[in-house]
């Protein structure tokens, strides 16, 4: 699509902030109204679209995708996503650790327990950890509790729990996020130490590392949109 307006402006809205272009507010592709919780919000929103040039690029509009989702599928789907997201509770990338070599296993002991830990001790979350790739039963009633702690998060939140479990593997990554126990980099690169170690012994894939960078960067950004979205309107 070309770019259409030539100005952006950000108005306050029932319920919140709207971002107008040339004067008529923008609606979300399912047609409802772009109205977001927090005036920082709403001004990112509004600096992606006054930064389209000639022709209008989404993958470059993070935050307005990301609010898209939370107006358009969280009303529309919000129990299957956040059924979805609570799921992984049952096979969470930071309960199997390797069996061998040695070292991968001592590095994600020692980057993973502690987070388990935390997982217990801060949401009452307990999990049951083993070596292999062979599914382990969890606790009966786990990926409840976590559905019902998710469910409890606002279409914002949720929407950036959706994408930190997503793209780490690891609900209990997302929900350190989420929480501020953790930042969304350092829960990245958490959930990729078995990459990284065999980057050290392999040497590096460039295109893997491409790829890499780009699914980091979807974290940062869902990191960045709840922070956002939460801000003092």
């Amino acid at each position: 699509m070309k770019r259409f307006y030539k100005h952006v402006a950000v108005e306050p809205a029932p319920g919140g902030f709207a971002v107008h272009l040339d004067g008529k507010p923008i609606r979300t592709p399912a047609k409802a109204p772009l109205v977001l919780p927090s005036l920082a919000l709403a001004r990112q929103v509004a600096a992606e679209w006054d930064a389209q040039e000639t022709e209008i690029r989404p993958h470059l509009m993070p935050m307005t995708g990301l609010s898209n989702a939370a107006l358009d599928l969280m009303r529309l789907r919000r129990g299957d996503i956040v059924a979805n997201t609570a799921a992984y509770a049952a096979t969470d990338l930071l309960c199997y650790r390797a069996e061998a070599p040695q070292g991968l296993r001592a590095r994600q002991d020692q980057s993973w327990h502690p987070l388990i830990d935390w997982a217990q001790g801060a949401l009452g979350l307990r999990f049951v950890v083993t070596q292999g790739i062979i599914p382990v039963d969890q606790e009966p009633g786990l990926v409840e509790t976590v559905r019902l702690l998710l469910d409890a998060y606002d279409d914002f939140t949720m929407v950036a729990a959706h994408k930190l479990t997503h793209g780490t593997g690891s609900v209990v990554l997302a929900l350190a996020v989420v929480e501020g126990r953790l930042t969304a980099a350092e829960a990245f690169d958490i959930s990729a130490i078995d990459e990284f170690w065999q980057e050290e012994f392999w040497g590096i894939d460039e295109e893997a590392a491409e790829h890499r960078a780009l699914r980091r960067q979807d974290i940062v950004d869902a990191a960045e949109f709840m922070a956002l979205a939460r801000a003092e309107p």
